[in-house]
């Protein structure tokens, strides 16, 4: 017999009767095709709620347990016999638990710096709760499984809260505090649509999960570059003295092992005409949050130099620049450099926001257009 193969259409069969089938979403679609492929569904099933609940808890583990909790207590999601040991969270001292907590988090991680304070706290805390999750998710499994999946788990919460927390260090560094409530009801609505997709298409969130896991794998050294300078800004704030490092005089030493860039740089012989330590910022072919020294010489007033170091490759850079401007940020001194529509940014601490300023007038001056010579009159 033949009959329709077209979802929400109604056609007769050769016997003259009618046969309706439901109307299927694209995640149906997807579940259906990978079945086609993975002889053993129930085990990816199995891992990718494993998974996805570690991955899902980097972002916020009490919304996680309080929503999957929710969702059991109250019979939204019915466990399947593999899923039997999370039946646990819908129990209502862990739906209490995990609200209470839940609560205090959504109000700190909408506070500037609080929520930072609050990420930091639980840099271990959402790994461990992750693994944790995973590992109660496989059930009564193969113990070497079992602490493979842990692994993973406590890693794939990692990646996330890391890209979280470096997000926030980010928002932090903007004053007004509106766009902290945008970016953290964002991450609670991620958490919420993640959890409700997990117990229907686990595979497809599990898929999603892999792709952020090996983005954030790839960008993590960015990312933990952009929390350890924040940090260092932040610490270099609350310590700072308010010293004239400047003497009426611009520093013209660096250290010794950027001597070797620098010269390279250059090409030739030199004489420094100031030094200054910094932070990179965006630029073209500028790699970001790297601590290095911003150099000018007296040979060549429109050219500055910012040496640095790196494990893998030498990130030093010479820019030709024709006007500078300094910016004042919650953390930091900004000294922007421009090149033919091309823009280089510098962070410099407010405990050498002097120094900073020092170098903008420098660089004025530098590029100045030198003045004519007067006409003697006849």
């Amino acid at each position: 017999m033949l009959r329709n193969r077209l979802p929400g259409r109604i056609l007769p069969d050769c016997r003259g009767q009618t046969i309706r089938r439901k109307n299927n979403s694209i995640f149906d679609c997807l579940k259906l095709v990978a079945g086609l492929f993975i002889p053993d569904m129930e085990v990816l099933q199995t891992l990718s709620v494993a998974l996805g609940l570690a991955t899902l808890s980097g972002y916020s583990l009490y919304l996680t347990v309080f929503a999957s909790g929710l969702s059991i207590h109250l019979g939204w999601v019915h466990l399947s016999p593999q899923f039997a040991s999370l039946s646990v969270l819908g129990d209502p001292v862990i739906l209490a638990v995990s609200g209470v907590l839940f609560l205090l988090e959504f109000f700190a991680d909408k506070i500037p710096w609080v929520d930072s304070v609050w990420d930091a706290v639980h840099t271990v805390i959402r790994p461990l709760g992750g693994a944790f999750l995973a590992v109660r998710a496989l059930g009564a499994t193969n113990p070497v499984f079992e602490v493979a999946v842990a692994l993973l788990g406590g890693a794939m919460s990692f990646a996330s809260h890391s890209l979280k927390a470096s997000t926030r260090l980010v928002v932090n560094s903007s004053p007004e505090p509106f766009s902290n409530i945008a970016v953290s009801t964002g991450e609670n609505i991620l958490v919420l649509g993640g959890v409700t997709l997990l117990w229907h298409y686990p595979v497809i969130v599990f898929t999603l999960c892999v792709v952020l896991f090996a983005l954030t794998f790839y960008f993590l050294p960015r990312i933990w570059r952009s929390i350890s300078v924040n940090l260092w800004m932040i610490a270099r704030k609350l310590n700072r003295l308010a010293i004239d490092e400047t003497g009426g005089k611009l520093p013209d030493q660096f250290p010794a092992r950027f001597e070797t860039s620098f010269r390279r740089l250059t090409g030739r012989e030199t004489t420094v005409s100031w030094a200054a330590p910094c932070v990179s910022g965006k630029g073209k072919n500028l790699d970001p949050n790297r601590f290095g020294y911003l150099i000018a010489t007296n040979e060549d007033l429109n050219k500055v130099y910012f040496v640095t170091k790196s494990f893998l490759c030498d990130s030093s850079k010479t820019m030709e620049i024709d006007k500078a401007s300094l910016e004042h940020k919650l953390l930091w001194e900004e000294l922007h450099l421009h090149d033919k529509g091309r823009g280089f940014i510098f962070k410099f601490d407010h405990a050498r926001a002097q120094i900073a300023s020092a170098i903008a007038g420098n660089l004025e001056r530098r590029l100045a257009p030198a003045d004519p010579l007067p006409i003697a009159a006849s």
